[in-house]
């Protein structure tokens, strides 16, 4: 995987591409490891600067679920395909996939605590569960002086 953002590259190895044409095969493959599938649906770096910190969190967060999870890079040409099928809104996401099953989506740079907490829950919810986004994209703010 590798972004360009201006004049620096960001590449980390591991972590394959997939498009319309691979996707399935690498969910597949997935689920036969016994892992959650997890699909970085970063966008364009110039447009969303989270989306070279999400490149770079997402091995760590493999690494930090001892193989519970595998990762991928969808491919710039296949993020509008691909995030119609698993309900991409924003980008950078999370998409996390289990036996045909989008478990939920995480938007957004987050807190290495709240990634933590989502990522376990999503993993560990029953499975038929309805999948959710599992952040919030856009904090509510009260309104100061209103009660809620």
């Amino acid at each position: 995987m590798e972004f360009q953002v201006g004049k620096h590259g960001l590449t980390r190895h591991g972590l394959p591409e997939v498009d319309a044409a691979t996707v399935d095969e690498f969910l597949g493959g997935a689920d036969e490891a016994g892992a959650i599938a997890v699909l970085l649906s970063a966008g364009d770096p110039n447009r969303f600067p989270e989306a070279t910190d999400l490149a770079v969190v997402l091995p760590e967060l493999i690494a930090a679920f001892g193989g519970r999870l595998r990762g991928a890079v969808i491919a710039r040409d296949a993020e509008r395909a691909l995030g119609e099928r698993f309900g991409v809104r924003v980008q950078p996401t999370l998409i996390f996939v289990a036996r045909g099953e989008t478990l939920g989506l995480i938007a957004k740079i987050q807190d290495w605590s709240v990634y933590i907490d989502r990522i376990t829950k999503l993993i560990d919810r029953p499975r038929g569960q309805c999948a959710a986004v599992a952040v919030t994209i856009v904090p509510q703010h009260r309104t100061q002086g209103v009660a809620p």
